[in-house]
């Protein structure tokens, strides 16, 4: 280790920030997830968590009560539980810097453990920073607008979902930040550059952070830390910056990211971790993602013969015997209906039976090899149908479904339009004459 950082005594503000420092960051970046693609290593991490989950439940009956009942983290990391783990984690800092502090008083400062804790931050940023980018590389974390929701009405859209179809709309944007992720892992992982890789980062997560901040994304926890993981990293070198950028001098060569240890068996040691790293944050990921991308695009347009893809208009709509006629202020007659490619489709009504969404009903459509059965499931993994139809078809573009859903009758008449959705064209001009 750099001698200039073992013989200089820390401030007391230096040491009390330190020691909240490392706590905050090992409890919310726990050393162990950096290698969680190893085997085991997940279920041990897991393990090590649980403390940490009942703290936060013990935190939020006795002094958040941000709710009686905590929902758990899922596809929303911004959920009751999530704050409460949050502001857990900022409680047993603050307690453990406390203790620290009393316990540990006359230690003049603590570079190992600083240079620890940097290392720890860097290749924990590295990793998720890897991840969520060859994720976008593959064009794989936000898709193009299907059928459905091009169907569907711009204002009745959450902000989060129209943030997610704008980036999905354009693969080539997609894949720009995501090897701009991908560029701030791969300098965040050698020492060299390792500045410039924190650097990178603060721009790629103060972004992320603002687009989470500012449609609604429900990842603002998540992305608020890794930006404060990134401006952390910075920090280490701000002398350095400071002079090369605002005082005009030079700046002298970093030694923080080198240090010099007396055991030569700790070496070999590195080498085997950065080998480890590699292979799981970095291999494992690419191989993963390259094959689903693979499998993705192999079915993504997929069309189910003989229906073809489309937007249909509910011409007819019986139900148990009695003709309901059309009505823009009935939301329980079914208006129109799109058979998109792979077996997705949805109609446009209030149905609870279905999955809703954005004022349209979600099901999965498998037709049968005689083009005359069509069964309907509320999703692609259920085993049974929801719905069986007797289906026939016409070559005008006609359709006619007879079925029984639940204990109701349901004879639906459906004509396919020639809807023409213009962003579904991909467009992209160099001369442009007007603004469109």
């Amino acid at each position: 280790m750099d001698n200039s950082l073992i013989n200089r005594n820390w401030s007391f503000f230096r040491k009390v920030s330190f020691r909240f420092a490392f706590i905050y960051f090992i409890l919310f970046f726990p050393p162990l997830d950096i290698l969680a693609s190893v085997p085991g290593v997940r279920w041990l991490s897991s393990s090590l968590y649980s403390p940490l989950r009942s703290a936060a439940y013990f935190f939020n009956d006795y002094l958040f009560h941000i709710k009686d009942e905590l929902v758990p983290q899922g596809g929303s990391g911004d959920t009751s539980f999530g704050w409460a783990l949050q502001f857990s984690i900022i409680v047993l800092a603050i307690l453990g810097t406390i203790i620290w502090t009393f316990l540990d008083s006359k230690r003049k400062g603590y570079p190992k453990l600083y240079y620890i804790l940097c290392l720890v931050v860097r290749y924990s940023l590295a990793s998720i920073a890897f991840v969520y980018g060859i994720l976008k590389v593959f064009a794989l974390q936000m898709y193009f607008p299907n059928l459905s929701q091009l169907a569907t009405p711009l204002g009745d859209y959450l902000p989060m979902r129209l943030s997610w179809m704008f980036i999905g709309y354009s693969p080539m944007y997609q894949i720009f930040s995501g090897v701009a992720e991908v560029l701030v892992a791969l300098l965040l992982f050698w020492r060299r550059t390792a500045l410039l890789g924190a650097l990178l980062s603060v721009g790629v997560f103060a972004n992320v952070a603002m687009l989470n901040l500012s449609y609604d994304i429900p990842v603002k926890i998540f992305s608020i830390n890794l930006l404060i993981a990134s401006l952390f990293l910075v920090w280490q070198e701000r002398e350095r910056l400071f002079a090369f950028f605002i005082q005009n001098k030079s700046a002298k060569p970093s030694s923080f990211y080198s240090p010099e240890f007396s055991k030569s068996w700790f070496k070999y040691i590195r080498i085997g971790l950065k080998v480890v790293f590699i292979v799981s944050a970095f291999g494992i990921a690419t191989y993963n993602y390259y094959g689903y991308y693979k499998s993705f695009h192999s079915t993504a347009t997929k069309v189910l013969d003989p229906i073809e893809p489309g937007y249909y208009h509910v011409e007819l709509f019986v139900k148990n015997g009695d003709t309901i006629p059309e009505n823009l202020a009935d939301t329980l007659r079914w208006r129109d209906l799109v058979f998109d490619y792979n077996g997705a489709g949805s109609f446009g009504a209030v149905d609870e039976d279905f999955w809703m969404r954005y004022g349209r009903a979600y099901f999965d459509y498998r037709p049968d090899s005689t083009a005359s059965v069509l069964e309907w499931r509320k999703s692609k993994y259920d085993s049974l149908p929801f719905i069986t139809f007797e289906m026939e078809l016409e070559p005008d573009g006609r359709m006619s479904l007879l079925g029984l859903k639940n204990q109701d009758s349901l004879r639906i008449s459906l004509k396919k339009l020639p809807r023409h959705f213009q962003l579904a064209e991909r467009q992209f001009h160099w001369l442009s004459e007007s603004n469109r």
